[in-house]
């Protein structure tokens, strides 16, 4: 058994991952990661993220503790590999397993896992996320979303320059659009994507990233 001892995350690095990983694993305190499968916590280790699982209904409910090292997948497909893990039959080494705290440490080796593609849901929700700041409150720039069409996103943006809603379309690909989401407020700004809006009464008119 893994003696208990304080945890020190000196590696600017490893404190940053630990912090992306539990922001983006928050969601999963209201929902299931899959059926029967619930997040109980998000742990700090060095090196790596401790991710806490409660599998099983009330009665025969197990507790897991998954270990994924830092160096070895980004904080994005985090959720996708847990999927992976928690809906297939894994193999596991006798070095790999642990105990601690009461749960099962089971230690992965994620170049060995393939994730599972993120759900179109979880993929709006990075976008989403990525533009909802806790200091935008005053001056917002996302005021709105709607997931429609083919795994499409139409944000509802408040124009910085001058009064009026913009709806802007982007597609929810399998990557995380990091440089599209950055680069929208100079985006929505660009006559070539602009066009009406007159089937939608809730923005002033259209921009279609869906291509960018």
């Amino acid at each position: 058994m893994t003696p208990l001892s304080a945890v020190d995350l000196t590696d600017p690095e490893d404190r940053e991952q630990q912090a992306d990983i539990t922001r983006r694993l928050l969601y999963f305190l209201n929902a299931p990661i899959v059926e029967h499968c619930r997040l109980r916590g998000v742990l700090p280790s060095p090196g790596a993220v401790r991710i806490a699982i409660r599998a099983g209904d009330d009665e025969n409910a197990r507790d897991f503790l998954y270990e994924i090292p830092n160096d070895a997948v980004t904080p994005y497909y985090v959720p996708g590999l847990l999927r992976t893990v928690l809906t297939g039959p894994q193999l596991h080494s006798s070095s790999d397993v642990d105990e601690v705290m009461g749960m099962a440490l089971i230690r992965l080796r994620p170049q060995e896992i393939t994730p599972d593609p993120e759900p179109e849901q979880g993929r709006a929700l990075t976008a989403v996320r990525a533009l909802s700041g806790p200091g935008d409150d005053e001056n917002p720039f996302l005021i709105g979303f709607l997931m429609h069409g083919d795994g499409l996103l139409r944000l509802y943006l408040q124009r910085t320059d001058r009064p009026g809603i913009v709806g802007a379309d982007i597609r929810l690909t399998e990557m995380p659009a990091t440089a599209l989401i950055a680069s929208l407020p100079s985006l929505v700004e660009e006559d070539q994507y602009r066009q009406p809006s007159p089937d939608d009464p809730h923005c002033d008119l259209l921009v279609d990233l869906t291509n960018w």
